[in-house]
C-alpha cells in the first residue's frame, strides 16, 4: 500500500519529463534551416578497376548496406549501347569480351533481379546469358564453350551453367 503513491509519482515525473521534451522538440523545429529534404548522390566517371582501364563508371544508384548500381562508357570514346543499361560492379573478363552484371530494376524492393550478361566490345553487343536474383554469384569456371556460375542467395545456392 505504501509503494502506490512512489510508483504514481515515477509515472507521473516520466509523463512531465516526455511532454517537457516534446515541447523542447518543437520549438526546437522553428529554427531549423530550410534547405534540400534529401541528399543527391552525384560522382564523377570513375575507371573501373578490373576493366583493364576500358571502362568507366558513374554511380545510378546505392542500394543501403548493398551493391552499388552505375553507368558504364567506355573509356575510348566511342559511343556504346552500354549508357541504355544499369550495371553492378562486378565485371570478369573473358576472351569472348566482357561478363557484366545488367540490373533489370532500379526498384530496391524487387532487387536483386540481374541479367548476367557478355558484352562484346568489337561488335558492341550485349547479350543475355542467364538471369541470376542474388547479389552474390560469381564466375566459378570457364570451360571451352561454356561458363559456370554458382550463386548463393543467403538460404539455398546454385549453380547455372550457360553456352557461349
Amino acid at each position: 500500500m505504501l509503494s502506490y503513491p512512489i510508483l504514481a509519482s515515477f509515472g507521473l515525473l516520466f509523463i512531465g519529463l516526455t511532454f517537457l521534451f516534446s515541447k523542447l522538440s518543437q520549438l526546437l523545429t522553428l529554427f531549423k534551416p530550410e534547405g534540400t529534404k534529401g541528399i543527391v548522390l552525384q560522382t564523377n566517371w570513375e575507371t573501373l578497376p578490373s576493366s583493364n582501364d576500358f571502362l568507366e563508371a558513374k554511380v545510378e544508384k546505392q542500394i543501403l548496406f548493398g551493391p552499388v548500381g552505375v553507368r558504364l562508357r567506355r573509356k575510348d570514346g566511342v559511343p556504346s549501347v552500354l549508357g541504355d543499361h544499369v550495371f553492378g560492379k562486378k565485371l570478369r573478363i573473358i576472351p569472348e569480351g566482357l561478363i557484366l552484371e545488367k540490373w533489370n530494376t532500379l526498384d530496391a524492393a524487387e532487387l536483386p533481379d540481374f541479367d548476367i550478361c557478355l558484352y562484346d566490345p568489337e561488335l558492341d553487343q550485349i547479350r543475355t546469358l542467364t538471369q541470376v536474383k542474388s547479389f552474390d554469384w560469381h564466375l566459378s569456371e570457364i570451360k571451352e564453350k561454356e561458363l559456370v556460375l554458382k550463386w548463393f542467395d543467403g538460404t539455398q545456392g546454385g549453380e547455372q551453367v550457360v553456352q557461349l
